[in-house]
């Protein structure tokens, strides 16, 4: 047995006002464990998940890697194998340090950025906006909005000019731990040993004498809100200035109706079947259309009316500022399509976060889905005792250098101001990028991708991303349940086995809980060309689904 040393990990079950309890854990790994074989290791690192992301989650796997190497090393088997896993170890060892000397600088770089988006909004808008830096309560409460909480479950009252609505917010919009945030609380605790903030204490010592409550506070802002709202009329929208204000991104603004924007193609009577597409995250409706709706048989086109949906906040659907698009607002918008097109019964066919918004279609129409298609879901089931919105937020965003995806990925989730600066230079600029694209290529390059995935705003990205994504991580199994138990519906999942951001396991968990769904597994394909690049193989496996489902139902 080998004795590594102790880590440090946080009650995540403790509820109170108080700092979270600190347990240590004596870990003994046994070195027979340790083989050349360095696929068997990656498996074991998931031990390290539950710790916190700070300085000694590092030196925890930091440690494990060293010791797999040493093992390695005293290893005597064959002199190739060792050589191959001495060259993984390393390169894990090298993206582990790189990791966390970049991302230490990104943690600082984000607090700087905060600062200076306030003060440039300040200037150009003319009021402080509000970020997720600050406390849930502090910033919730200052962008005019009403906290619900309880039991560490966060809802916000939002109001429309019609309607007040109970919002479910994800934690992990909050809760990112960092450098920064690791160093301010160190702080404030030395300056409460100082006796600095002896005032603050006391009156944190008084709250937590009584028991925690919901938490229901209304100020003269709320007030003034309501009256503005309830029974006033529809603002105009007005883009922020680092949010792109093309015809494109802005064609819902002028049209009296706020629904999403639908493209359909195909047949049209009462003697056709329908079939709903939705896209991804960070991506629109020409996904489909561009890549399979052209490459759909005659046949497929003649009994088929195909639909494929802009969600709301990305292409050409609307984008509102004061939304925080969750869960109940995206469905909601997709079932007034499906009202507005009169579906009954219909194929869906769903990839990435679409299939969680699918799941909840078909959970709550279970007995209209003829088939449910789809591509690559992101279906993390989170161990016992685990988080769920956190965990996930992990498994997408390791906080990692390598692969450059999940690179990407992290830069997206745990930053705010970074992902903020990233959207004002890429997707405020969309037109640019595209012109610059086909110039480069002679116009021999179709830009579609570009519309797909730039047209969007900062604040849908972000929060979509996190009330989605990340926010429904503890419902999914609950559709799955419903799939499997109340539906009759085929389901069929396709995943890329080089798909480095949502892993093949995810498909298979899925299958897991629904036994007669059927997985298959393409080579060589990721998370985007498992449709790009394969479009006509890809249509005739969806025809050869519909026709299946529709086989079966009579």
């Amino acid at each position: 047995m080998g004795f590594i040393g102790f880590v440090e990990s946080r009650d995540q079950t403790h509820q109170s006002r108080e700092r979270p309890r600190q347990r240590y854990h004596y870990l003994y790994i046994d070195e027979s464990f340790f083989k050349p074989k360095i696929d068997h290791y990656c498996s074991h690192l998931a031990l390290f998940s539950t710790l916190n992301i700070n300085f000694f989650c590092f030196r925890s796997e930091f440690f494990v890697l060293m010791y797999m190497l040493v093992s390695t090393l005293k290893d005597s088997s064959n002199t190739m194998e060792k050589t191959k896993s001495v060259l993984r170890l390393i390169g894990r060892l090298v993206n582990e340090v790189v990791s966390f000397i970049v991302f230490s600088f990104l943690d600082l770089l984000d607090v700087f950025l905060c600062v200076g988006f306030k003060v440039v909004d300040f200037l150009i808008e003319a009021e402080w906006k509000p970020c997720y830096c600050s406390s849930a309560k502090e910033a919730i409460m200052s962008s005019g909005k009403i906290l619900v909480s309880e039991q560490g479950e966060s809802k916000i009252v939002c109001l429309s000019s019609s309607k007040l609505q109970l919002e479910e917010i994800s934690d992990t919009l909050y809760t990112r731990p960092s450098l920064a945030s690791e160093i301010s609380k160190t702080t404030v605790d030395e300056l409460k040993k100082l006796k600095v903030l002896d005032c603050r204490t006391k009156n944190n010592k008084q709250g937590k004498n009584g028991t925690r409550r919901s938490t229901f506070t209304i100020n003269s802002t709320i007030i003034e809100f309501l009256q503005g709202k309830i029974g006033g009329h529809p603002t105009q929208h007005i883009p922020r200035w680092s949010d792109c204000d093309c015809k494109t991104c802005n064609s819902w603004s002028s049209s009296c109706k706020n629904s999403l924007y639908v493209k359909t193609e195909g047949a049209r009577g009462k003697a056709v079947e329908d079939v709903l597409f939705i896209h991804g995250f960070l991506s629109s409706s020409v996904f489909w259309t561009e890549t399979l709706f052209p490459n759909f048989s005659e046949s497929t086109k003649s009994t088929h009316r195909l639909i494929a949906i802009d969600l709301l906040g990305f292409g050409r659907s609307p984008k509102p500022a004061d939304s925080l698009y969750t869960l109940r607002e995206h469905i909601d918008m997709i079932e007034e399509v499906i009202q507005q097109q009169k579906l009954k019964s219909f194929h869906i066919v769903a990839h990435s976060l679409g299939c969680i918004l699918s799941l909840a279609i078909a959970a709550r129409h279970p007995e209209a889905i003829k088939s449910l298609t789809l591509i690559a879901p992101p279906y993390f089931p989170a161990p016992k005792g685990e988080k769920a919105t956190k965990y996930v937020m992990r498994r997408i965003a390791p906080r990692r250098v390598w692969p450059l995806i999940s690179f990407g990925a992290s830069l997206t989730c745990w930053y705010e101001h970074i992902a903020r600066t990233v959207c004002l230079l890429i997707c405020k600029n969309h037109q640019l990028w595209e012109s610059i694209a086909k110039l480069v290529t002679r116009n021999r390059m179709r830009t579609y991708l570009i519309e797909s995935f730039f047209c969007h705003t900062f604040n849908a990205g972000w929060h979509t991303l996190h009330n989605i994504i990340f926010g429904t991580a503890s419902k999914i199994e609950s559709y799955l349940d419903i799939v499997r138990n109340q539906s009759t519906c085929n389901v069929t999942i396709f995943h890329g086995k080089d798909d480095e951001l949502i892993p093949v396991e995810c498909s298979h968990a899925i299958q897991s809980k629904v036994p007669r769904a059927l997985v298959k597994e393409i080579e060589n394909k990721d998370h985007i060309t498992i449709v790009v690049g394969r479009q006509k193989a890809f249509a005739r496996e969806l025809e050869e689904i519909w026709k299946r489902s529709s086989t079966s139902t009579h």
